[in-house]
């Protein structure tokens, strides 16, 4: 069904397989939701209020220290995981579950470009967690990603399956992650168990600094947890894995993040790996915001060069840095925007369209050495 477009701009669409240069947007900025039912002192942020927070020291000026409160500890938690594993700013809002709830949260979220990781920590609700996803796959949005918190206490494997009566559906928009991890808690001065999205978002942070959005944000040490609620083996994992349920797993004394899977992992098709959503989610909001000119330019063959042009050269700049499958641009992807895309009808209604093909890497999940033995050469 085609799509009907009512207000002047630039619209990225994805379809599935079968003037200046374009310049990349950031992927790493979080927007944080903590859920806090005690009422905070009254020299912090008012409940609802989101603010920015490039540092640990300017979340504790607003929103207070680690506590003795359950919600705001595991917000503290959140917050000072993902600096201290790579990110470096991000959105932070409480609320309080009555009047300031995670629906005016994402509302605000919404207004805030910038923002390209949305997490909850602690919230595992379906009811919730759903609406980070939705949130995340709006069609008005579809920039973000959201990192999901599975319950503290999970007694039956079975239950972490997507679709049931306590978890979310599928979403390649979404990755899920077991078990919790346990941290060191100045507050209590003693160890305990919190929700990893924090810390993940900084994980993610890290990697995309590091290596590149492309990168699975797995096979990654999460800096300051120092064991799990749950030790997860290898046979455990194998059951969880193919529905997109990341492990956290104790990997010769490391705890590392051991899944790259979005929600529903098979289920996704193609966009089955976090690191290929992600990337996407970056090549649309780059060309979104990288060709704002051409709105109202005349929709004539000087135009469709410039946008090849254009295009081609922001595509060129992620293929050289491995983002993209060939040894040659030609091989990595394509742009074509002529006639043939532009026949009357399209120009008569406002439009120009731009075919854009990429081919990503994927990540290489299932490792294989084939060994055997070998008698030795012969004559």
């Amino acid at each position: 069904m085609p799509t009907t477009y009512l207000s002047p701009g630039v619209y990225v669409e994805e379809i599935p397989s079968g003037s200046s240069p374009i310049g990349g947007v950031g992927t790493s900025t979080a927007g944080f939701i903590g859920v806090i039912t005690e009422t905070l002192e009254s020299d912090k942020a008012a409940a609802g209020e989101v603010l920015l927070c490039t540092n640990f020291t300017e979340f504790k000026t607003a929103f207070g220290d680690f506590s003795n409160i359950p919600g705001q500890n595991i917000l503290a938690h959140a917050v000072y995981g993902f600096f201290r594993n790579g990110g470096t700013r991000c959105y932070v809002v409480w609320v309080d579950g009555t009047t300031e709830t995670i629906d005016s949260a994402l509302e605000q979220f919404e207004a805030i470009d910038e923002i390209a990781i949305v997490a909850a920590p602690g919230v595992t609700s379906k009811t919730d967690l759903t609406k980070i996803i939705n949130h995340c796959e709006d069609i008005n949005l579809q920039d973000r990603f959201a990192i999901l918190d599975s319950p503290e206490e999970v007694t039956d494997l079975a239950k972490l399956t997507p679709g049931t009566d306590t978890m979310p559906g599928n979403s390649e928009y979404a990755a899920y992650y077991y078990p919790w991890i346990k941290v060191f808690d100045p507050a209590s001065k003693g160890e305990k168990y919190v929700p990893p999205s924090g810390h993940l978002a900084g994980v993610y942070a890290r990697v995309d600094t590091q290596r590149g959005v492309f990168k699975a944000p797995a096979n990654e040490v999460i800096l300051g947890a120092v064991g799990l609620k749950y030790e997860v083996s290898k046979a455990k994992q194998a059951g969880l894995n193919p529905q997109g349920i990341n492990c956290i797993r104790n990997m010769n004394g490391n705890i590392r993040v051991w899944g790259a899977r979005t929600l529903g992992g098979d289920a996704n098709g193609e966009f089955k790996y976090i690191s290929i959503r992600r990337l996407f989610n970056f090549l649309r909001e780059s060309i979104d915001e990288g060709t704002q000119w051409t709105v109202f330019e005349p929709n004539a063959p000087d135009l469709w060069a410039k946008i090849r042009r254009n295009i081609t050269a922001f595509l060129t700049t992620v293929w050289r840095s491995g983002a993209l499958f060939g040894d040659t641009p030609e091989q990595a992807f394509y742009v074509k925007c002529d006639a043939e895309t532009n026949p009357p009808d399209v120009r008569d209604s406002g439009k120009v369209i731009t075919e854009i093909g990429v081919a990503v890497v994927k990540p290489a999940e299932f490792v294989i050495f084939r060994l055997s033995q070998w008698t030795g050469a012969g004559k």
